[in-house]
Order: structure tokens, then sequence, then C-alpha cells
């Protein structure tokens, strides 16, 4: 697997892309043919416009996977694809939809290198199930790409000790998808995300990220430790504490 997978496309203050357009740019070297997936919001032709606004600038091509003819033909004509962020319901549907599920999966085990941000990151888990997103749509499964086995939430926010919120925290919400389900869970705060190259998995970015397992408690991550082992996990579903 080759994959770069962002908690967020955008950070405040800065442009599209902008905050990990140097990784970026490094993952779609020059020239790239980039085939972006754009599912996850409702207006695909504004979306992907900015898209190729952000990475023509560093000689990358986009092309929509809806812009004319079969998505899934799209993918044969890339060097990458980009999966956008937006409702992460929305995609997953999209994505069974128009057969691009199977097809993402298919061609990404192949090689093809695969970037998503946010609901794209949540797109590379096993499961759908630890999206922050409202399901405004249903998809068929909530079973996703599976590029990695483990669980990741984008995203990620710490509790705040000041707010008079209460409603669960991020941190709440995620033990309790641990008490049923057995697979780590990788919180990926803004500005930060995870590099795959083969068997080899790596934190990016400016912040550190949050790991959660089940019977132990959620430790800190730094910028720049290796996660390879979580790729050697066994997922399981389902199953109570």
């Amino acid at each position: 697997m080759n994959l770069l997978l962002l908690s967020n496309s955008t950070q405040y203050g800065r442009g599209y892309l902008e905050h990990a357009l140097d990784t970026v740019t490094g993952f779609l070297p020059r020239g790239a043919r980039l085939a972006f997936v754009p599912y996850a919001l409702a207006d695909h032709d504004a979306y992907t416009a900015k898209v190729r606004g952000a990475l023509t600038g560093a000689g990358i091509e986009v092309r929509g996977v809806h812009e004319g003819g079969d998505p899934t033909a799209r993918l044969g004509e890339a060097d990458a694809v980009f999966v956008g962020g937006g409702n992460s319901f929305r995609l997953l549907s999209a994505l069974y939809r128009t057969g691009l599920r199977e097809a993402l999966i298919e061609a990404v085990g192949g090689g093809l290198p695969y970037m998503g941000a946010s609901a794209g990151t949540n797109m590379a888990a096993p499961s759908l199930r630890t999206t922050n997103d409202m399901p405004i749509v249903e998809p068929p499964s909530f079973e996703a790409l599976g590029l990695v086995p483990f669980q990741i939430n984008p995203h990620y926010l710490d509790p705040d000790p000041a707010s008079t919120h209460k409603g669960e925290t991020r941190e709440e919400r995620l033990t309790e998808f641990l008490e049923e389900n057995d697979v780590p869970v990788l919180g990926l705060r803004e500005g930060s995300w995870l590099r795959v190259e083969g068997d080899r998995a790596v934190i990016g970015g400016e912040r550190d990220a949050r790991l959660f397992r089940r019977g132990a408690q959620p430790r800190e991550i730094a910028v720049g430790s290796d996660v390879s082992e979580l790729l050697r996990v066994t997922a399981a579903f389902d199953t109570r504490a």
C-alpha cells in the first residue's frame, strides 16, 4: 500500500491543502494524473475545480471521476487517486453505487497511490463506525475500503476542560466504540496525517496523534513516530468487552 491519509484538507487561516502541500506534492510528483473522487460533497464540479486550483500550480493534472464515462475507468488512467472530504455516509454510499468501492480496493491493492482527506481517510479504514459525520444517507453497509486494518478518527478533538457542554466528548465516543469492537483507533488531530509505505506507517504533520485501544488508557503518539505495528492488527467488530 502507498497511502497518504490526511486528517483535514483545510487548516484554519490557510488555503485548501496549503498546510500539507509539500507532503502532497511529494506524494504526487509533478506531472501526475490524479483521479479525484468528489462524492462526499453534493457539487462535484465545484469540488473538483477547488482541488484542481490547489494542485495545478504543482504540475498535477486533476480529473474528477464523474467527468464523463465510467468512474471506475478513471482509475486505470490515473497515476494516483484522491478521495476528498465531506460527508462519509454520502461518500461510501456513492462508492457502492458507482462500483468504485471494489475498484479502489483492487487498484490500491495493486499499487495505485491513494490520498484521502477527512471522509476520504475514513474510507481507508475497515468500517465507517468511527466517523464524526451525521448519517444523511444510508449506505448498503458500513464496510469501507479496509486499506489499513485499524480504525481512524480524523479531526480528533481533545476534551475541553473549560467547556460547559454536557454531551459526549470524542474520547468518550471512541471509548464506547471500543466497548463493542476490539480494534485500535488512531485519532488524527487537525493538521496531522498518516503516511503508509508498504509495511511502514508513520505519523506526520503539525500535531501529535492519539491512539485508543480496548482495555488501555489512550496514549499520545508524537509526530514522526513509527506506528507500523498497527498494520499487523486483526480487527474484531461486534465483540463486547
